[in-house]
């Protein structure tokens, strides 16, 4: 590999004091123009946006290779061994250096990085990996690696401008041991002049195309690689990985949502629904490039390219051509002389080859299907699962209303002028799966975006991620466009009439026209599976009617629903004590006041989630219906309960649940909902000390547990470690009766006199989140025999 060697210039000083040589040697003429130009290609920021601003003032500059501008001491590096060195002795200590001759990243295909970062499939000889995970990589050095006298990092620079605290500029330093959520290279091998790395990348680290160099330091100098473009790192998101936000539970959902190339896209009417198969072909030769360059198209900072929210918005913006001059042209018109017709197109792969090659000039024609096909293929390629969705008799409401909205004249005539909203016979948009800690806890999971250009987003046209949780509920102030995509599948169609002032006044109302058989490919086949009732509540039930007028306050056309005569009853979740325990049944209470004089009668529905900790639904074990009178001035408890039987099998890590409350007061209207989140507690493991604690000698300890599950606890194994006490080590108990007790005894000798702590954990399947703590005091070996 080339290399690159430091200068013994103070680098900061170049450009700025170019005559200064330290004595040693004179500058000359060419050099000072070299200086002079790489100052130029590193012109600070308030000039490259006056450059964008004003290019009259401030002319264009190739500022194509900034990111790979080095000052250095050899100005060719080809060229070292050929030039006189005035220092005496230079030649020696160049040779002395710790120099890397080469970097292998095993990136084969078929090698062990890429099957087990599930990045095989790229036709693409690029090293292509997923954040959250280890790599490995052998680097070849001119010398045998001294830990004593020798360091050695890796640098990886993603953007036009990394910056180390925006985490473009990642500096991986050299570890003993590697840890979760961070950076490090730990050495796995050393074969002489070789070592092999093992390299760890956090869950949130920003996704894109880096570029890779290694710097070494020993007493001789410092020495770093140059950038050699086939040992770029790919980065992507991760779907296999617990702590990425992309995280997909369900194996043969991710060979569905991230793996399968091949799709069907649905089409017609409601009640005539065709179907088209798609290739996504996002593992093809060039698509990887071509979802890469978007993401530099659109302008917006690398730095929060590890946001997929962020990510996702930009898909949404660039896919379309509207602003941005994204990748696909649409076109409505029925002439598409200059270009494809829409029904032309069977895949995205030569959609994103021709923008890519084309520099970024948009592919002509586009219609919905067309954008939500290449949505996928970007999706699935970047790592976020995603699929293509078609909603039937799918409304476009205009005016943020929320209802779609026909106005007639005073003959009952339509007024075409003011009849913007439509409902379309179908509509294609997508879905991908992350969590949104940006919203309120129960609201990860699906989210809906859509490329196609119909309104703008915070001024460009764009849509989404949208909950389609959030959908469902009418929760229509949460972002991003939930407006928007309620409407979609959930609006109602209201006939206004033209009065003889002008004004209009609300004639009729059709409830049941919108939103049908949204329908999308069902994993690991190629029927339509039906997904209606994930956007949607039940067509004319009483929790769909809440979630229209729910959802309607929040539009500008709030007066089309009455709103409630009086808003005097209240509605609240009551837990006891620390909460319902593993193991037993949930018991919570729903408290109900009335603050008026007169009686009061709720019509009360009620549904309970399992949920992963990060807001993700996992299925809902249980709804319920009821109704509840209550006297006036009166507070009502109602005991609620869920068995251990209804949830037992779908619990998941950190156990935890939403109770969501609906409902609504007959006499006045008025609605009632909340949401209560909550967690199944566990035992602690119980430890207590055998004998005295002394440096040096051994001692005991006592750890106990009872099953509160009345089943038996599959293969547990219990994890045991304290700071000055024992090392890390795992004990693999076997099997727990249910409701059983049990102990074990761990023998080991304290290294450490003071106060101590002894960790101990418990797993299984069936079991997690159980732990214990002991406090333990170690005496000094000379103060105990005193």
């Amino acid at each position: 590999m080339p290399a690159e060697t430091r200068s013994i210039r103070d680098s900061a000083a170049v450009g700025r004091f170019p005559s200064v040589t330290l004595g040693f040697g004179e500058d000359t003429e060419g050099e000072e123009e070299e200086l002079e130009e790489d100052d130029f290609k590193k012109e600070n920021a308030c000039r490259r946006w006056l450059r964008k601003a004003c290019p009259c003032c401030c002319p264009q500059i190739n500022d194509d290779d900034v990111t790979d501008t080095m000052v250095t001491g050899i100005d060719d590096p080809e060229k070292e061994e050929n030039t006189d060195n005035p220092f005496p002795g230079a030649n020696e200590l160049k040779e002395l250096l710790l120099k890397v001759q080469s970097v292998d990243l095993m990136k084969s295909k078929a090698g062990e990085n890429r099957k087990q970062h599930h990045t095989d499939l790229y036709q693409s000889d690029n090293f292509i990996i997923r954040r959250g995970q280890n790599f490995n990589m052998w680097i070849t050095l001119s010398r045998p690696f001294n830990p004593n006298t020798d360091k050695l990092h890796l640098e990886l620079k993603t953007g036009p401008l990394p910056v180390v605290s925006k985490r473009t500029h990642v500096i991986v330093p050299l570890v003993e041991e590697l840890k979760e959520n961070c950076w490090g290279a730990a050495v796995m091998k050393q074969d002489n002049q070789k070592m092999m790395l093992s390299v760890n990348s956090p869950p949130t680290a920003i996704i894109g195309r880096y570029q890779l160099r290694v710097e070494t330091n020993s007493v001789n100098g410092q020495y770093l690689s140059t950038h050699n473009p086939a040992n770029d790192v790919h980065i992507l998101f991760n779907p296999w990985c617990e702590d990425d936000s992309v995280y997909l539970h369900s194996e043969e959902e991710r060979q569905e949502y991230v793996l399968n190339d091949v799709g069907r896209i649905y089409y017609g009417t409601m009640n005539q629904i065709g179907v088209r198969t798609w290739d996504y072909g996002q593992f093809d030769e060039g698509i990887l490039a071509a979802c890469l360059f978007i993401l530099e198209k659109s302008g917006t900072p690398p730095s929060g390219w590890g946001d997929p929210v962020n990510v996702v918005r930009v898909i949404s913006a660039m896919i379309n051509s509207v602003d941005d001059h994204g990748v696909v042209e649409g076109n409505w018109s029925g002439n598409y002389s200059n270009g494809t017709a829409p029904t032309t197109w069977s895949g995205s792969v030569e959609i994103l080859s021709e923008y890519h090659t084309k520099k970024a000039t948009p592919v002509k024609y586009g219609q919905c299907w067309v954008f939500a096909g290449v949505v996928t293929t970007v999706l699935r390629c970047l790592g976020i699962p995603g699929r293509t969705v078609t909603n039937f008799s799918s409304a476009h409401d205009t005016d943020v209303s929320l209802t779609t909205d026909v106005y007639l004249d005073e003959n009952l005539e339509p007024i075409e002028l003011l009849n913007a909203d439509s409902i379309w016979n179908f509509h294609v948009w997508n879905d991908c799966w992350m969590a949104r800690p940006d919203l309120p806890p129960g609201h990860g999971g699906w989210q809906a975006v859509d490329a196609t250009p119909q309104e703008t987003s915070l001024g460009t046209f764009r849509c989404g991620p949208a909950s389609v949780t959030a959908v469902r509920n009418g929760q229509a102030y949460l972002k991003h466009d939930t407006p928007f995509v309620f409407a979609e599948v959930n609006s109602d169609k209201i006939y206004w009439q033209r009065n003889a002032d002008g004004t209009f006044s609300q004639i009729y109302s059709e409830k049941k026209v919108v939103g049908h058989f949204i329908s999308t490919k069902a994993v690991g086949s190629d029927e339509r599976n039906d997904i209606t009732t994930l956007y949607k509540q039940a067509e004319g039930s009483v929790e769909e009617r809440i979630a229209v007028e729910t959802a309607c306050r929040y539009g500008s056309k709030a007066e089309a629903y009455s709103t409630p005569t009086a808003e005097d009853v209240s509605l609240d979740v009551v837990m006891a004590g620390g909460g319902p325990e593993m193991g037993g049944d949930v018991e919570l209470s729903i408290v109900l006041r009335n603050s008026s004089s007169k009686n009061r009668q709720v019509s009360l529905h009620s549904q309970v989630a399992v949920m992963y900790y990060t807001g993700v639904h996992k299925a809902i074990v249980r709804k319920d219906t009821t109704d509840v009178d209550i006297l006036p001035n009166e507070e009502k408890s109602l005991d609620w309960t869920l068995e251990y039987k209804d949830y037992k099998d779908q619990l998941v890590d950190q156990a935890a649940m939403m109770l969501t409350l609906s409902g609504r007061v007959n006499e006045t209207q008025q609605v009632l909902a909340t949401q209560f989140t909550f967690r199944l507690t566990t035992p602690d493991l119980i430890i207590k000390p055998i004998g005295k604690a002394v440096v040096g000698e051994k001692m005991a300890v006592e750890i106990s547990f009872t099953n509160p599950l009345p089943q038996v606890l599959k293969a547990v194994l219990f994890h045991v470690e304290g700071l000055g006490l024992l090392p890390a080590r795992n004990i693999n108990y076997g099997d727990i009766g249910s409701h059983a007790s049990v102990s074990l005894t761990e023998h080991f000798v304290p290294t450490l006199p003071g106060q101590k702590k002894l960790l101990a954990s418990l797993d299984c399947k069936q079991l997690t989140q159980v732990h214990g703590v002991c406090d333990i005091t170690v005496e000094d070996k000379s103060n105990a025999t005193q």
